[in-house]
Formats: structure tokens, sequence, C-alpha cells
């Protein structure tokens, strides 16, 4: 068989373009830090909550979100720059809907903490 692969003409983006997607890559890198970073913090400086286990999972949830959001700006970095490199359409981000979603869990989580102790 005979098989013909596509191939996709790709150029080199304005460089503005490039270092705007680079900057929004570094933007979710700094937040994934600081969610780690509180993760740190909520473990070594807060004392623990009345409720079991209430601590651990706010730093357990911080850290996933941070873990999460690492490798996602990775993975959408890529993608936006394939996506100009081949003039097309810019491909939507799961990574904001997951750090809403995230950190209202962490700031439920903490709120419940507060309000059983």
């Amino acid at each position: 068989m005979n098989q013909v692969k596509d191939v996709v003409a790709e150029s080199e983006p304005d460089y503005r373009f490039t270092l705007a997607n680079e900057r929004t890559f570094l933007a979710w890198i700094r937040t994934a830090l600081c969610l780690l970073a509180g993760a740190v913090a909520v473990h070594q400086l807060m004392s623990p909550f009345p409720t079991a286990g209430t601590r651990s999972a706010v730093v357990l949830a911080c850290v996933s979100l941070s873990v999460v959001l690492a490798f996602g700006a990775y993975f959408q970095w890529r993608a936006v720059q394939r996506a100009m490199r081949r003039d097309e359409p810019l491909p939507s981000s799961a990574l904001v809907p997951i750090l809403a979603v995230g950190a209202g869990t962490i700031a439920l989580l903490t709120i419940a903490a507060l309000i059983l102790s």
C-alpha cells in the first residue's frame, strides 16, 4: 500500500508572538511554584487543624494542582507554538478552569477547616 503523509508547511512566527507565548508559559510556571511554596508553608508553619488530616489534604491539593499546572503549561506552550508555526487557530486551554476549580477547592477545604476548629 502506498501511504501519503500530509506535509504541513511550517514557518517561523513573528518573534513577538513566540515571546508572548513564552511569557504565558512562565506565568503558569510561576503560579505552579507559588502553589508549591504555599504547600510547604502550610505544612511547615501552620499548626495542625483540629480535624485530622485537613492540613495534609490542603497540602496535597496544593502540590497536586502545582504538578498539573506545571505539566499542563508545557503542553499548552508546545501546542500554541505548533499552531503558530502552522498558521492554525490557537488551541483552547484547559488550564484556566483547572486552576479555578483547584483554587476554589483549596479555599473551601481551608474555610471548612477553620469553621470546624
